[in-house]
């Protein structure tokens, strides 16, 4: 009886095992996209849930191609952009049939492997750590067909990569960097350069030197229709614009101040405040907490 006790506990153990090991491959399936697709419309809403009732995460620019996480909902696609999931009507995304698209995509993880082939078991090119960014050229039974900055062609599991318009080479936190070098520089109305810069000034240099034309307004920048909207803080990534709007002083305008997000819920922004300038400030609470109107990721 001992004996066979001994063999039940060990079949159990194995049989938890097995079933730990099921619902991880599961999961990691869950995460891994099964098709790419493309917005059809301009500030389309994505979702938290699959309704028109859910309350809405972000907005998504047209022709933004994101990974398809779920295909078999009526009328709604599950979906990943830029790291963040939710739910969009498949009235305003068309699925990409040949797997063949292009765009950007942002490494998830550290010690991320770009392969020869679509395989675990395939040669490991080179070792990726997290936000490394490559362009993107198609999906392969949930594996992305990728080339680094440097022209190297492989594969990255689609769970550890995720979509997004940043250029290979150029990353959020190289437009943080390079606008943290203005800090302190006088504020000056109608300023556009590093002699003085005024809010939405500041933020159409920065953007300029990569490449992103901006108008010269806070109301503007925020109205231009580029990029993806994002409405919750915690969403909000390092080098998103954001924007703000006090009733006295937007003279009727949706927006008032515009600035950038630097990350750890602070803004680099030029300030026309009495300590102003060019200056990092807390979005997390008071002033800019309060008159927070929503961010635009580029």
């Amino acid at each position: 009886m001992r004996h066979f006790a001994g063999a039940a506990r060990v079949f159990l153990l194995a049989a938890a095992s097995m079933l730990l090991l099921t619902a991880f491959a599961f999961a990691a399936e869950e995460d891994m996209a099964y098709s790419a697709g493309a917005t059809t419309g301009s500030s389309l809403r994505l979702r938290a849930e699959p309704s028109t009732d859910a309350s809405i995460i972000t907005m998504l620019d047209r022709d933004v191609v994101v990974a398809v996480l779920d295909d078999t909902l009526d009328g709604w696609y599950e979906i990943n952009y830029n790291g963040t999931t939710g739910y969009v009507s498949a009235d305003y995304l068309e699925i990409n049939e040949d797997g063949v698209f292009e765009t950007c995509g942002r490494v998830v993880g550290n010690g991320v492997n770009l392969r020869a082939d679509t395989s675990t078991d395939a040669e490991i090119l080179l070792c990726l750590e997290e936000n490394d960014t490559v362009d993107v050229t198609g999906l392969l039974d949930g594996w992305y067909s990728v080339y680094t900055e440097d022209g190297l062609e492989g594969y990255i599991r689609s769970d550890f990569l995720t979509l997004t318009r940043y250029a290979s080479g150029t990353s959020s936190n190289d437009v943080i960097d390079y606008a943290r070098q203005f800090l302190g520089t006088r504020y000056v109305y109608g300023g556009a350069s590093p002699s003085g810069f005024d809010c939405s000034g500041f933020t159409m240099y920065v953007y300029n030197q990569f490449g992103v034309s901006l108008p010269h307004t806070a109301t503007g920048q925020w109205q231009s229709g580029l990029g993806t909207r994002v409405y919750d803080i915690w969403s909000l990534q390092p080098g998103d614009l954001v924007f703000f709007c006090e009733p006295g002083r937007n003279n009727g305008k949706a927006c008032s101040h515009a600035g950038l997000y630097a990350g750890n819920g602070q803004i680099i922004h030029s300030s026309s405040s009495r300590s102003g300038g060019v200056i990092m400030s807390d979005l997390t609470s008071g002033y800019y907490n309060t008159y927070f109107v929503g961010g635009i990721h580029l």
